[in-house]
């Protein structure tokens, strides 16, 4: 019963953030580069940084949950300076998101990992990808919010409520 209830809503959770990450970077793609890629503020600086920041720590747990995929070197590394290439990258990561978690057979499952200091931590799958989530809504939080800062009145909504109301739940 457990499992079944985690797997929806992990599964749904993967589903969400290929819809929020889309919506974002449709109203990131009407800025200009410049525009995106100036400092205002956000904890990676940019809209154009966090995007990147996301994708960084992206690949950084799923390296940890799979044993495969990019490693980035440090948390505020631009992976790619051409929007069009992140936006890709980020598409393509997404796709390898939703199939690893709808994929996923046992979330009790432990992970071990090295955090940026080097200290290892042992952990449980489902607490791992309830943090890999809401790490995601943290940053694209502050994206939409960014957009809003360089001039975007009204933002795609990123409610999680958007996504369930389209799939008819």
């Amino acid at each position: 019963m457990e499992d079944t209830m985690l797997k929806e809503r992990f599964d749904e959770l993967a589903a969400y953030n290929r819809w929020a990450n889309a919506r974002l970077y449709k109203d990131a793609a009407s800025l200009s580069d410049d525009v995106r890629k100036r400092p205002i503020g956000l904890f990676f600086s940019s809209i154009h940084g966090t995007l990147n920041h996301l994708l960084v720590a992206d690949y950084i747990w799923m390296r940890r949950f799979t044993g495969d995929g990019p490693q980035p070197e440090r948390l505020n590394q631009i992976l790619h300076d051409d929007f069009e290439e992140l936006r890709a990258a980020r598409g393509k990561e997404d796709e390898r998101i939703f199939d690893f978690v709808t994929s996923i057979p046992d979330y009790r499952r432990e992970i071990a990992y090295r955090n940026s200091t080097g200290k290892t931590f042992h952990q449980r799958l489902a607490p791992a990808l309830t943090h890999f989530f809401n790490h995601q809504a943290h940053h694209r939080g502050q994206i939409h919010a960014g957009l809003t800062i360089v001039g975007i009145q009204e933002p795609e909504s990123l409610d999680l409520l958007g996504l369930q109301r389209s799939m008819g739940g």
